[in-house]
């Protein structure tokens, strides 16, 4: 099974398990296999359906190629919902995160229930409607990446907010966030990149009750190492991840360093 592949190194980081891989593939076979895993233990205690929320970047492409490659779940009894996106991109566009999901995962697993961010203008009512579904019941699982910037979610530092009384809300996109959207080929020049954004806030992916972390890449090496090392802040809003008492964190040597 992939959720026994052995990593290269295991550090625990205040509650926070840390795995490390030699190779990006394997960093994400086996965040799909531990993933996986969780999803069957659950379902095999509760016909309650499960709650995950999903990432959409390319830091996430190998862990959604390992979870359609699972056995044993029953994605009927899935509840799929997204962390982020993007404001003023046309439906169709192929940036929208959630048109990422549904080509990397949705269409070829298919959820018994997907809920996607973004799908009216009204950005008020919007944030309401998604946090009262988010709110339905609690989360199972957050599969999450870490920004280049430290940002989890669209949770950039100048917006990000530790006690965040919302569970959803539209912010302004920092220009490195959006510079990373550059980078990782989302978009070709830092003017496509829209400016807004809607998000889950750092409360509503912290009360997921088991979270994932994919983080591979140099680029997100010194954002990682301020995430586990750095003070508390929400200079680097991924910091806040290592107090979750649930929470595993796979990345690989590039993105974790020597």
């Amino acid at each position: 099974m992939e959720e026994t592949l052995t990593p290269a190194a295991e550090h625990l980081v205040e509650r926070m398990r840390v795995l490390v891989y030699n190779q990006r593939s394997e960093m994400g076979a086996a965040a799909a296999g531990a993933v996986g895993q969780r999803i069957r233990d659950l379902q095999g205690k509760s016909q309650a359906p499960v709650r995950i929320v999903f990432a959409a970047a390319p830091s996430q492409n190998e862990l959604y190629e390992g979870l359609v490659r699972e056995q044993g779940i029953d994605w009927s009894r899935v509840h799929a919902f997204h962390m982020d996106e993007y404001i003023g991109l046309p439906e169709k566009a192929p940036q929208r995160f959630g048109n990422y999901l549904q080509e990397r995962l949705f269409s070829r697993v298919n959820p018994g229930r997907i809920e996607l961010l973004g799908r009216t203008g009204n950005i008020e009512g919007e944030c309401r409607r998604y946090a009262e579904l988010l709110n339905e019941a609690p989360i199972d699982i957050v599969c999450l990446g870490i920004g280049e910037n430290g940002h989890i979610a669209f949770n950039d530092p100048p917006v990000a907010d530790f006690a965040d009384p919302l569970l959803v809300k539209a912010v302004e996109l920092d220009e490195a966030c959006r510079t990373q959207q550059v980078n990782d080929g989302c978009f070709a020049t830092l003017d496509d990149v829209p400016t807004h954004a809607l998000t889950l806030t750092v409360p509503a992916l912290m009360a997921g009750r088991h979270l994932f972390g994919i983080v591979p890449g140099k680029a997100k090496q010194a954002a990682l190492q301020a995430a586990l090392h750095g003070p508390l802040s929400t200079v680097c809003p991924a910091s806040i991840l290592r107090t979750h008492p649930a929470i595993t964190l796979f990345t690989d040597r590039d993105a974790f360093g020597s």
